[in-house]
């Protein structure tokens, strides 16, 4: 019996390849996908045991990648590796089927103790992120704020992983002006972290 497959997902090429040197030495790596839409393809034709994703991705997040993907049929295991410790995409983590979500500050061994886990059936979930769950629910805004157009094309950017210089060259605006926004966004909403925008998104639909 072979090793276990993985695929692996994140627009990162330094973090993708300190990972990959992670893997090599217990599972095979099948691939390095850099967006969401590459995620999609290659696993569709690679079909591994495991994915690992980043959940902010350029051209599709990393939600939307896995919920495409389980209407394809694929079967793989989904683990999140993110830096965004939210209780709001932890849940939403677990509505796309994920069998894990690991902090990319956690050490290196946490990731390989996740494959592991997930590979057995089970699901892992760091204690860190279940507080943060519970936090999250109990805490989350019962109000939607009314976003302007402009507004609402920068937030939908930013949970897709760009950059604010991106952001302005796509929207034809300045960094300034894409700056501007994302701030007036962060304080009518009472939000200091870029994750918690990215929490709003999802809540709106458009990631």
């Amino acid at each position: 019996m072979g090793r276990p497959t993985i695929l692996l997902a994140d627009d990162h090429k330094m973090v993708a390849q300190g990972l990959a040197s992670l893997l090599r030495d217990e599972f095979e790596l099948l691939d390095t996908a850099e967006n969401g839409e590459a995620l999609v393809e290659a696993a569709v034709l690679l079909q591994p045991d495991i994915i690992i994703a980043d959940i902010s991705m350029p051209i599709l997040n990393g939600f939307d990648a896995v919920r495409r993907l389980k209407l394809k049929g694929v079967s793989a295991k989904i683990i999140f590796l993110t830096m965004h410790a939210d209780g709001a995409l932890v849940a939403e983590a677990i509505r796309c089927g994920a069998s894990g979500y690991v902090l990319k500050n956690s050490a290196g061994e946490e990731l390989l103790s996740a494959i592991r886990v997930v590979l057995e059936g089970k699901t892992f979930f760091p204690a860190s992120a279940n507080q943060q769950l519970d936090v999250s629910a109990s805490e989350a805004p019962q109000h939607r704020l009314k976003l302007t157009r402009r507004q609402t094309e920068v937030l939908r950017l930013v949970a897709q992983g760009h950059t604010m210089k991106e952001i302005a060259a796509e929207l034809a605006i300045s960094t300034r002006t894409a700056e501007s926004h994302k701030y007036e966004m962060m304080q009518a909403m009472g939000v200091e972290t870029t994750a918690e925008l990215i929490q709003y998104a999802i809540k709106l639909g458009l990631t």
